[in-house]
This record gives C-alpha cells, sequence and structure tokens, in this order.
C-alpha cells in the first residue's frame, strides 16, 4: 500500500512518535556530550608575539636622538614581516623546537607584528614552545638580515583552560542529530507500515469507501 504524506499527515506521525522523537534526542545529546568530555583529547592554545623593524640596530640606522617613525618605516617594516613569517616558518632552527605541538606564525595584516600560535595537548609545553620560538627568532633574523632588528612584545602564558572541544556546542549538535534522526526514523517507519489503521487507509488502497466499522467492545472495556 502507497502511502501519500501530507504535511498534516507528517505532523501527525511526528506528534503520535513524540516520545520517541525526545529520547532519541536526549539519548544523542548525551552521547555526543560524553565522547566531547572523555574521548575527545582537550587541546590547548597560546600565543607570544613579536616585532620586526626595518630599521635601528644596524650601521644605516638613524640618529638615536630622532624618535621619529616615519610611514616608509612602518611600510618597509610590515614587508619585511611578510618575509620573516615565510623565513621563520621554514627555519630548522625554529621547526626543531615545536615538539609535538601544532604552530602558526602569521603577521597581522599592514603592521610587523607577528604572532607565534601554538596548540598542544599539554598547556605549559605550548607556553614554553611560544616563548622558546619568539626568542630563537631574533637569532633566525639576526642570521639573515644585517639590518633592522626582532624582538618580544608578548610572552606567552600556559592556558588555564582548553581552547577545544566546545562540550557544549558538540552537545547541542547531538541533539540536531538526534531530532533530525529521529524524525526521519519516524517517517521512514510510517512509510513502511502496510498495517490499516483507520477506514482513510482502506479507502487509500482499494478506493472503497467506508460506511459502517464494528467497534472493539474488548478494547474498550478495559
Amino acid at each position: 500500500m502507497t502511502k501519500n504524506l501530507t504535511a498534516q499527515k507528517i505532523i501527525g506521525v511526528l506528534l503520535n512518535r513524540l516520545k520517541f522523537i525526545i529520547i532519541v534526542t536526549i539519548a544523542m545529546g548525551l552521547l555526543f556530550f560524553l565522547y566531547s568530555k572523555f574521548v575527545i583529547t582537550p587541546m590547548y592554545s597560546t600565543s607570544s608575539m613579536i616585532y620586526v623593524q626595518s630599521y635601528g640596530g644596524g650601521t644605516d640606522s638613524r640618529n638615536d636622538k630622532d624618535k621619529t617613525i616615519y610611514s616608509s618605516d612602518i611600510s618597509g617594516s610590515a614587508t619585511l614581516a611578510n618575509i620573516c613569517v615565510t623565513l621563520f616558518q621554514n627555519s630548522d632552527k625554529l621547526t626543531s623546537l615545536y615538539d609535538g605541538c601544532t604552530v602558526n606564525i602569521s603577521v597581522t595584516e599592514r603592521t610587523f607584528f607577528i604572532t607565534i600560535n601554538v596548540t598542544g595537548d599539554n598547556p605549559q609545553k605550548c607556553a614554553n614552545v611560544a616563548n622558546q620560538l619568539a626568542e630563537v627568532s631574533g637569532d633566525v633574523f639576526k642570521d639573515y638580515f644585517q639590518y633592522g632588528k626582532c624582538g618580544t612584545i608578548r610572552e606567552a602564558k600556559a592556558p588555564e583552560r582548553p581552547g577545544s572541544p566546545n562540550n557544549l556546542k558538540n552537545t547541542l549538535i547531538g541533539f540536531v542529530v538526534g531530532l533530525a534522526a529521529s524524525c526521519v526514523i519516524s517517517i521512514l517507519l510510517e512509510l513502511i507500515d502496510t498495517t490499516i489503521k483507520s477506514d482513510d487507509d482502506i479507502q487509500t488502497a482499494y478506493g472503497v469507501p467506508v460506511f459502517a466499522e464494528i467497534p472493539d467492545f474488548e478494547n474498550q472495556s478495559r
């Protein structure tokens, strides 16, 4: 018997299986929470920041009495910072310090500030790696450039809380997945159910109108 499910019938099916939908939704949310809480390894993230300047510290540096920073200095330093990011990302001196952590080195757009972001499963190790990279990056800078300077602006601190996983977000995802899955299952069960439950089912299946029904006195008496 082929069933034509209208929007009204779908709503009726979902309401009839509301208890099943609620149980599956809660169970899936709980499952996602437990997986996020006890299975996924917490990851911590911290960062240090360094600066790169294309002036100062070299034989062609400005007079120390002149403290003015010109726009050309900022533009040149920003260009140098982009070059240094590529240099630092490929320097053996720096990559050997990663110690199993994930490192991302990036420059703030149109500035000469470089951020060294470190992510790993040990918060203190992440902070140590970030600070070591910031310190050694100055040595790498001196190895390749005879002008300008590089220094640390901000040291990394061990994060108190993990950045991931987000237990609340994962739990909400579990609720959504459970709700969607239970609704789909309810509709599929209704589609494959060939039993006749009402006079409408008989008329739909055989095209014969129903003029009378025999009540089930046994069930009604209970």
